[in-house]
């Protein structure tokens, strides 16, 4: 019965997908279900086989060593802020982010992530049927972040029509970057994190090449990526460094700020209404948790949690889920946590209008018109992943 509910579950993303499309006849179907198809095949390597298991072990290992090196900066610095046995949410999740930072630009500065960028870009657009630009924009999305990302693409942003435009910003707000990837991994599982990484690459043009279709010109199809300014490596790991922090910092105060709200929300409509603000949304979004194939009977706590994720951030909903008393069952908790691998929220569309008007102010008002639609696709993205996983586990 599982196995149809997730079924029934992708035809139903499909199909709402289908309903926001701006050219239905134009929609080629063949990307779509080899992308899918590819989908299944990567979550049952990931998750169901010995050499996926190594993979992803190899990963956590390689980001737990990192949060090992981070650990000694952060311990130099802030040592004996904590009462013994205590690991603070700031020093030992958010911090992190600052060390990490710091090697992506190292890998930025030696030119390795931009030969990445371009090789896998390349690959992709092999099988999702868009161009190189769309296909790069994607990988870079993941690698060095959702804003970041459009200041390499600087040249080209001006001459860039209404609909690449949209699957451009929809792939930057359906993956995350890499930098706050170790954040993640100290609160959900390594190997559903991956597995959500590599889901939404493709689930982002599934959801575009419905949502958005149209035909690239071979001749326009020209990618062109800004180089940075020429800086020595000092500047470079300074920059980057200091970028890190600021995203720390942002993180930090947004989860305040959320969480704060949440609890005040919580506590005046139990008050009012002798149910919280949570439970009212879990409501709403069960539905949207069952044919993700989440039994009924946890589908309410599950919707509290992925309503939460789409009003706040990924972050608040992951301490949630980590951390509340809610006993789900270990598939529960895997279609959950790719869920909420995604930055398919509504503060990301106010940080995606900012980055793109920072750099070309009408593309940016462009991008503002499409927000809502913007989410609205990111969000049947994390949905889609989840479904697949559903499948798997």
């Amino acid at each position: 019965m599982q196995y149809v509910i997730s079924i029934l579950g992708i035809l139903v993303v499909l199909f709402l997908a289908w309903l926001a499309s701006s050219n239905r006849k134009e929609i080629k179907y063949k990307p779509i279900i080899t992308m899918i198809v590819i989908q299944i095949l990567l979550s049952l390597l990931l998750l169901n086989t010995e050499f996926g298991l190594f993979i992803i072990q190899g990963i956590a290992a390689v980001f737990n060593k990192l949060l090992e090196y981070a650990s000694e900066g952060i311990n130099f610095v802030f040592g004996g802020m904590a009462n013994a046995g205590e690991a603070p949410f700031f020093l030992t999740v958010l911090l992190p982010i600052v060390f990490i930072s710091a090697l992506i630009g190292i890998l930025q500065h030696l030119k390795i992530l931009p030969i990445l960028m371009r090789g896998i870009g390349l690959l992709l657009s092999k099988v999702n049927g868009m161009g190189k630009l769309e296909s790069y924009n994607a990988v870079a999305s993941l690698m060095v972040g959702q804003s970041e990302v459009f200041i390499t693409l600087k040249k080209q942003l001006g001459m860039l029509s209404k609909k690449r435009l949209y699957t451009l910003c929809a792939s930057a707000m359906s993956t995350v970057s890499m930098s706050i990837v170790g954040a993640y991994m100290t609160m959900l599982e390594p190997k559903y994190i991956v597995t959500a990484l590599v889901l939404n690459l493709f689930g982002g043009f599934i959801i575009a090449t419905i949502i958005n279709p149209y035909e690239i010109d071979p001749n326009e199809d020209i990618l062109e990526i800004e180089e940075q300014e020429k800086q020595s490596f000092f500047e470079m790991l300074g920059e980057y460094i200091i970028d890190g922090f600021k995203v720390a910092i942002i993180v930090g105060a947004m989860l305040i700020g959320f969480i704060a709200l949440m609890a005040g929300f919580n506590h005046v409509f139990e008050l009012l209404f002798n149910i919280s603000f949570q439970t009212i949304l879990g409501y709403i979004f069960a539905p949207v948790a069952f044919i993700m194939g989440i039994p009924f009977s946890e589908a309410v706590s599950a919707g509290s949690i992925m309503a939460t994720k789409l009003l706040t951030n990924e972050f608040v909903a992951m301490l949630d889920l980590s951390e509340g008393n809610y006993h789900f069952s270990e598939r529960t908790m895997g279609i959950l946590s790719v869920f909420l691998v995604s930055f398919a929220n509504f503060s990301s569309i106010g940080i995606i209008v900012g980055a793109v008007k920072s750099l070309n102010e009408k593309q940016g008002n462009v991008v503002a018109r499409f927000g809502l639609k913007l989410l609205y696709g990111a969000t049947l993205v994390s949905i889609l992943s989840g479904i697949i996983v559903s499948l798997i586990i």
